[in-house]
């Protein structure tokens, strides 16, 4: 197909992802906020064949090309910071200011853009004409709702832990039931059994723990037989 042919998927791929590699091994990480766009320059994989310095400047020059590349294919606008790695020679952050301001020279958007500062740091703007390519194709993740993140599967049956002791002071109910993903349940039957048997004795009621397959990682359910009964 001719999306194949130009190679239109695989750049679509890189404009999603968070990381986005370099030819010479580094790699860069965009973070998109809504106060700003947050781009991080790393060596990664280059080591580079003379010094480090020389190592560094490399993949800042080759990362300041990408940095104005993928601004205009991700449309990012507002404030957008670029954090590139430190380097010592004057000289050398001149380099890539001059490489990144060149680069910049493409974008219709004109981004107005600022020297590097004593942290590495380049700040600039860019006129925001429309959603960014990620709002435009993306919905917020339904399992973290957009916070890019969910609690590890260790985290979690400690608060199902907590949640069965503000049940347990309910002297009518008889039985727990406990619904979670199959990996919070194993940790629970395994790993925390003699935590569960001791809620058991002091609350004197049975808890049962089930794995809901549709349930993601972080989402859990803890019901006595009473509030079941009042549901049915």
């Amino acid at each position: 197909s001719l999306f194949d042919y130009l190679g239109v998927e695989q750049e679509i791929a890189r404009a999603m992802s968070r990381k986005v590699w370099l030819k010479s091994g580094g790699y860069l990480v965009i973070d998109h906020t809504e106060a700003m766009t947050v781009i991080d320059v790393n060596t990664g994989r280059f080591v580079g064949k003379t010094n480090l310095e020389a190592t560094i400047l490399k993949t800042n020059l080759e990362a300041a090309e990408e940095v104005a590349y993928q601004m205009r294919l991700r449309n990012c606008g507002g404030i957008i910071i670029v954090d590139f790695i430190d380097m010592e020679r004057e000289e050398n952050k001149m380099r890539v200011y001059r490489a990144l301001d060149e680069a910049l020279k493409k974008d219709r958007a004109r981004p107005t853009i600022q020297k590097i500062s004593e942290l590495g740091l380049v700040e600039m703007t860019r006129k925001r004409t429309r959603d960014t390519l990620v709002r435009a194709l993306c919905e917020p993740c339904t399992h973290c709702a957009g916070k890019g993140y969910t609690k590890g599967s260790r985290t979690v049956p400690y608060d199902i832990l907590r949640e069965i002791e503000r049940l347990g002071v309910d002297r009518e109910a008889k039985k727990i039931l406990v619904s979670a993903h199959e990996s919070v349940v194993d940790l629970l039957a395994i790993d925390l059994r003699d935590v569960l048997d001791t809620l058991e004795k002091r609350y004197n009621k049975q808890v049962y723990i089930q794995a809901i397959l549709d349930f993601h990682n972080e989402q859990f359910e803890v019901v006595t037989d009473r509030m079941q009964g009042k549901k049915q």
